[in-house]
């Protein structure tokens, strides 16, 4: 039998070593000294060169192992697993036995799937993408107005009954926490919105001697979209993802469940209280987002202009009329039903796990978004139409 050393470290005594014994129809690896962490490195490239077995039955002998961690043990069964692949035959390994219960921990644990390359995409595979999504946005929607039916339903039996249905201290709680605790932040993005409108029209129309219609400009497009808009966008980011951050945290601690268990209805409990609240505190954080926001354009236009606040305010009151107030504040109540719809709609939707909440938390804030400005596009349609 021939006997071919395969390992050799030129700078140290390796303590770590491998050797290989070919014979006829067979190849003999022999493994000895510390298998850990510190010494496999010496011995880890000389087994993955290992070649010339075809057709020869492989053992493996580590009887003169002294020490093994499971670093080492690891090794040992990378190979074993690498040359039974390549062979398609059992390999048996042989240890010490005080090392063999180590190694059948380590067996035990899976095999790292390999990372493999993305499969090439096919038009089939983008037109059943194309379906599937399909599938999932119209099963949304249904969804949604189902859900928007039973709470318009509930909503309409709350107003009609409301010492039965609408529970009160609920009720009040929730405009505490979307109206009042909301106008600091709304009202000081509302005053920056209305001096960055003033300064952006008064810097345009400068160039043809109008900056007096800069003022028209602020409360033509605060008191019909922006202040609406803006004070929608800001509700949803704040309120909404709070609504489906609460009702998801519920959810997943099961409290959900228990409320139905004993017969609570959630809808009534949980959605009711959180539509009406935001229905009547978003008209009026929409009114006080106008008044900051021509307060803001009132600002920039006394320092940039140089208008005084009497040539401002009769400017304004030439140009704004109540029917121009009315379509704005038409709105919020609209939008702050389908942001309130949305955030506990998600809210509901989400699985028993943390990371669910924080998935249907985005998407609360996107679909509502997305809705509070289709609708507005909608409305501005209408609008038009009918000469408004």
């Amino acid at each position: 039998m021939r006997e071919q050393k395969l390992f050799r470290n030129k700078k140290r005594k390796a303590k770590a070593w491998v050797t290989a014994e070919r014979g006829p129809g067979e190849l003999r690896l022999v493994l000895g000294g510390e298998w850990v962490t510190t010494e496999i490195e010496y011995a880890d490239k000389p087994l993955q060169k290992i070649g010339g077995f075809q057709g020869r039955k492989i053992v493996i002998d580590g009887t003169a192992i002294t020490h093994l961690d499971s670093a080492g043990a690891w090794l040992l069964l990378r190979t074993k697993r690498a040359l039974e692949k390549a062979s398609s035959q059992p390999i048996p390994l042989a240890l010490p036995q005080n090392f063999v219960l180590l190694l059948e921990t380590i067996q035990r644990v899976p095999e790292t799937p390999a990372c493999v390359a993305a499969p090439q995409r096919t038009i089939s595979g983008y037109i059943s993408d194309v379906g599937k999504h399909s599938l999932e946005l119209f099963s949304g929607a249904y969804s949604f107005l189902g859900f928007l039916g039973r709470v318009t339903i509930e909503s309409f039996q709350g107003i009609i009954r409301p010492n039965r249905e609408v529970p009160w201290p609920a009720l009040v709680r929730q405009i505490e926490e979307t109206g009042l605790n909301a106008l600091p932040i709304v009202g000081l993005l509302s005053f920056m919105i209305g001096i960055v409108i003033a300064y952006q029209g008064a810097d345009q129309l400068q160039q043809f001697g109008a900056e007096i219609y800069t003022i028209d400009l602020l409360g033509f497009s605060t008191l019909r979209e922006m202040g609406v808009l803006m004070t929608a966008i800001i509700v949803a980011g704040r309120s909404g993802s709070a609504f489906t951050a609460q009702i998801g945290t519920m959810k997943v601690n099961q409290e959900i469940d228990a409320m139905q268990t004993i017969g609570i209805n959630v809808v009534e409990a949980l959605v009711l209280p959180r539509v009406l609240a935001l229905m009547l505190t978003l008209p009026l954080l929409t009114f006080y987002a106008d008044v900051m926001a021509l307060v803001g354009g009132a600002v920039m236009v006394y320092f940039d202009l140089g208008y005084s606040v009497p040539v401002y305010m009769r400017q304004l009151e030439a140009a704004i009329s109540v029917e121009m107030f009315m379509v704005g504040m038409i709105k919020a109540p609209v939008f702050a039903y389908l942001i309130a719809i949305v955030g506990c709609l998600e809210g509901l939707r989400v699985k028993n796990n943390s990371e669910s909440v924080g998935l249907q938390t985005t998407r609360s804030v996107v679909e509502s978004i997305f809705l509070v400005i289709v609708v507005d596009a909608l409305f501005s349609i209408v609008f038009a139409i009918l000469g408004i």
